[in-house]
């Protein structure tokens, strides 16, 4: 494999393989009656086959909108889409109804996040997955594209696929009906995956074996996923690397380890703090993050978590406030990106913040 690398003003990470879903300089926004929604800003990144890719942040930090990008599903009368997008080295953006229609399900697939809406209520589980399979092989019959239902469902673990494949999706509960999106994205062996928050509203029992599931589906067909996600708990399950997102931005990126136990950006450092620790005091509350993120219609000039940093302080001026920090490195390593005016955040973190999120791993180093 040739080696990719990215230079930090690209504000995108640096992979080690080549990727096989390639973002550079990703800008969407969308006119409203109010102005310009600025959802996503120059976001570039990378994935490579047998690769998962984590992209965290809260509501509104432009995860999904990114990503419905690589598969053409916003309006294109009105969504505005500049940067570029390869799939496979063919460039997406640009790309017209017909030739979307055929790269998506195919080339690549997504998982929605709310299964119950994405499947049609009036139609049988079996009737849509053979409808997503005949989309791109139209030479198949009826008894052809069915096999290929009931297999995938057994594939996902559905028990009795044979007669399952006939229920509606009520008959289904949660679980199952997220498993039977999996089986939808997967029906046409796609090499990518993008998986929008697929555990939300699941208990933590069948949110580990959906996670388990996606890693066993993805060593068998080698895909490169994107799992969109605000559980870090989630990310630290599955991910090799790791993709943090504020305000239509990426602001941190690096291997999952790295990003888990060396965070380097002060929003990075909240998401952390807001898990319950399961070791800790129980009457120990959690470190919620102050403020709200700023209007996606006027974004300020500089950093856009400075509002809400405790830590803005400790730089000089109102840096902060007026410029826009560039992605470079951070300072432990080849690959870690951040997004941070702070000269030295890691020596930041194990002083002042770890201690209060994790008292016992701060003891322990």
């Amino acid at each position: 494999m040739t080696t990719l690398s990215k230079t930090p003003d690209a504000g995108g990470p640096a992979g080690t393989t080549e990727p096989y879903l390639e973002v550079s300089n990703l800008t969407v926004k969308f006119p409203t009656a109010d102005g310009l929604v600025q959802a996503v800003t120059d976001l570039s990144y990378s994935v490579a086959l047998g690769q998962t890719l984590g992209i965290v942040g809260e509501s509104g930090s432009g995860k999904s909108v990114s990503s419905m990008a690589i598969l053409g599903l916003h309006d294109a009368r009105t969504a505005r889409i500049t940067g570029s997008i390869k799939v496979g080295g063919r460039e997406v953006v640009g790309l017209n109804d017909a030739e979307m229609r055929e790269m998506r399900g195919n080339t690549a697939a997504m998982i929605f996040q709310d299964a119950l809406a994405a499947l049609h209520p009036f139609y049988r589980v079996g009737a849509q997955l053979a409808e997503a399979y005949k989309v791109h092989h139209p030479s198949a019959n009826k008894r052809e594209a069915r096999r290929r239902a009931v297999e995938m469902l057994d594939r996902v673990g559905i028990p009795e696929p044979a007669s399952r494949v006939d229920d509606f999706p009520h008959q289904f509960s949660g679980g199952m009906r997220q498993r039977v999106m999996i089986a939808m994205g997967l029906i046409n062996d796609p090499s990518l995956l993008i998986a929008d928050e697929p555990t939300t509203a699941l208990d933590v029992t069948v949110q580990a074996q959906i996670l388990d599931l996606l890693q066993d589906l993805q060593r068998e067909f080698n895909s490169a996923i994107i799992l969109i996600t605000h559980d870090l708990g989630v990310i630290a399950e599955v991910a090799d690397d790791v993709l943090v997102m504020y305000s239509g931005r990426s602001v941190e990126y690096g291997k999952c380890k790295e990003i888990l136990s060396h965070p380097e950006m002060p929003y990075t450092w909240g998401l952390l703090s807001s898990i319950p620790d399961v070791t800790s005091d129980p009457n120990t509350r959690m470190i919620p993050i102050p403020g709200t993120p700023p209007s996606l219609l006027n974004p300020p000039p500089g950093c856009a978590f400075e509002p809400r940093c405790i830590h803005k302080d400790k730089v000089p001026g109102d840096l902060c406030a007026t410029r826009l920090p560039d992605m470079r490195p951070g300072g432990r390593g080849a690959g870690h990106l951040k997004r941070c005016h702070l000269a030295d955040p890691d020596r930041v973190y194990q002083v002042e913040v770890l201690p209060e999120i994790a008292p016992d791993l701060a003891e322990e180093r």
